[in-house]
């Protein structure tokens, strides 16, 4: 970001991954000469690393309105905005009509192979196309990638809520299995983080043999694993991923009680 945009992040912690405008108002510069100056909040939503929560429509348009008022734009990381608006019963437009500007990808939850998008006002994007440009991110006849966008676009959201069924699946499941910490009453979208701390194994050791039974799954820090439902995974795939989960760690228990036999 400093590299490529000049511009140096102020973040702050929050919980569940929800800023208000009481959280944000404390971290904008004065306006002094010889200070950085505040000029953009950015918003995620859904938000990935809390594990796909959702912001409050209200919350959202009380930082877009506080900020106006202050003077500064408003960006949407709507990665997976669809999500969001599914979750919340409400269309993408409504979520985001108070933002100066939103990007949200095609591919993830819906399902293309590649591509995001960049919207807001006619200036704003012919400044977007400059910058594209500098950062190498034109793309020659795109037209075979447009047409799987559109299908995303129009088809995909329709059917987004049995994603979040079942990651609520794979949550009610994975919270059943002795050393995993989970509460599936947090899990709203597709995404799902849950602590392993009490097997006695490290996240990146337990993704490690999960992928040689072919689930895929990441880290998010030492004691965290990271699991998203998406467009190609179906009731039966979550369920050979709990099957294939409990027998790892099933495994990792016997042969810690073997090792202390031994000892």
């Amino acid at each position: 970001m400093s590299a490529i945009a000049g511009c140096m992040p102020r973040t702050t912690p929050a919980p569940d991954g929800i800023l208000t405008w009481e959280m944000i108002e404390p971290l904008i510069r004065p306006k002094i000469y010889y200070d950085s100056q505040t000029a953009l909040v950015c918003l995620e939503n859904t938000h990935n690393m809390h594990g796909g929560t959702v912001y409050p429509t209200a919350i959202a348009e009380d930082i877009c309105d506080h900020a106006h008022d202050a003077g500064l734009h408003v960006h949407l990381d709507g990665a997976r905005i669809f999500n969001a608006a599914v979750a919340l019963n409400a269309s993408a437009a409504s979520l985001t009509r108070r933002f100066d500007s939103v990007m949200f990808c095609l591919s993830k939850g819906l399902g293309a192979p590649v591509g995001s998008m960049l919207v807001g006002s006619r200036e704003f994007i012919a400044k977007a196309h400059i910058g594209r440009k500098l950062l190498g991110g034109g793309m020659r006849q795109a037209g075979v990638l447009a047409a799987a966008g559109l299908i995303a676009l129009e088809d995909t959201p329709k059917i987004l809520d049995r994603d979040h069924e079942n990651a609520k699946h794979l949550a009610v499941g994975l919270a059943q299995i002795k050393g995993i910490a989970l509460d599936p009453k947090k899990v709203v979208t597709n995404i799902l983080i849950f602590d392993v701390r009490a097997t006695g194994r490290t996240a990146d050791e337990i993704c490690a043999d999960l992928a040689k039974r072919n689930v895929l799954c990441g880290s998010t820090d030492k004691f965290s694993v990271r699991m998203v439902t998406h467009y190609d995974v179906d009731r039966a795939g979550i369920d050979r991923a709990l099957a294939a989960i409990a027998e790892v760690l099933h495994a990792s228990r016997l042969q810690s009680q073997g090792a202390q036999g031994a000892a």
